[in-house]
């Protein structure tokens, strides 16, 4: 089979389109043939070994798996002994965490990582829900403990992750205020927003406004800015994020370390979150979707052996919304 292979961390030209042989599925597996596959900023952060401090999972000199790609849509090619639910043939979506393996014909899945794809969406439409969809999820319900009626803000509302919170915390009865660039405000008020802050014009830190929960998905303002706008018993909610800058050793994870030292300390909660596949997050996703109240957004897609030219596109900060690749 095709896939996109890596031996040595570094930029995208480090990715190469190789035959390898197709994997066998053990007893809890499935065998997927990949439909489409979509990019997260998990993606690069693994591929060039940044943060450094990170290269302590995945592997300290190279990447343990050698292919590249989390989130996949796709057809159960295969099953092994122990798989009880899915057959051959059943269309589905799912999250590998950290095994990787999507950029390819055929990947293996543990089944209790997939769920059945939502019939009306496409398989590129669901690659984009898996990761980000169960970031946002747990973190504006689960973490963020979104209640009808609160103030919601999601720092960085047109990314893969944040066009998804967007209509997430709209659904958990929010009133909700996303931050992008201007060329994205439209889009965000789209899906849902109630107000828009154009970070190129204003400092949402500087605002009046006060909210009961912030998600903050950038990573780019400090915790004393973010505290400011929160209300005196509000949550804020850190997830991962930023762009590549010429490498880092902790890179954002330096301030969810510095969050979780302060959060003891202070009345406002604060939080991390990071997600966990499972097919209940999965399936929540996939109900919404079918009901038609949470739309995937999709900036561009390319074939599998463009996968360094999308990646590229990704971490140079130029992607809204999410980027697939198709198979």
């Amino acid at each position: 089979m095709k896939a996109i292979i890596q031996d040595r961390y570094g930029p995208p030209e480090t990715l190469t389109l190789a035959d390898v042989d197709v994997p066998t599925p053990a007893d809890d597996e499935v065998l997927v043939r990949v439909e489409a596959a979509a990019l997260n900023a998990y993606d690069w952060h693994v591929m060039r070994g940044d943060p450094r401090l990170a290269r302590l999972t995945t592997g300290r000199s190279a990447p343990r798996a050698r292919i590249r790609g989390r989130d996949v849509a796709g057809r159960v090619e295969a099953v092994g002994a122990a798989v009880g639910q899915l057959r051959p043939g059943d269309a589905v979506f799912g999250d590998l965490g950290d095994a990787n393996g999507a950029f390819a014909e055929y990947v293996c899945v543990r089944e209790s990582l997939l769920a059945t794809r939502p019939t009306n969406l496409t398989a590129q439409q669901a690659a984009v829900l898996p990761l980000a969809g169960v970031t946002a999820l747990m973190g504006l319900r689960d973490v963020g403990q979104v209640e009808p009626g609160h103030r919601v803000l999601i720092n960085g509302a047109s990314g893969g992750v944040g066009t998804l919170a967007v209509q997430l915390a709209k659904l958990l009865g929010a009133t909700v205020t996303g931050v992008c660039s201007t060329r994205n405000v439209d889009l965000v008020r789209s899906l849902g927003a109630d107000h828009v802050v154009d970070y190129t014009r204003d400092d949402f830190t500087r605002d009046t406004r006060r909210h009961d929960v912030i998600l903050d998905l950038v990573g780019n303002r400090t915790l004393t800015a973010l505290r400011r706008v929160l209300t005196p018993t509000g949550t804020l909610v850190l997830s991962g994020g930023g762009t590549y800058r010429g490498g880092s050793l902790v890179g954002p994870v330096w301030l969810i370390a510095r969050g979780r030292l302060l959060a003891p300390f202070v009345r406002q909660r604060i939080v991390t979150v990071a997600a966990t596949p499972s097919r209940p997050h999965l399936e929540t996703l996939r109900a919404h979707a079918e009901a038609g109240r949470l739309v995937p957004v999709i900036d561009r897609s390319y074939p599998l052996h463009a996968t360094a030219d999308a990646i590229r596109y990704l971490e140079g900060e130029h992607a809204r919304s999410k980027v697939v690749i198709t198979v």
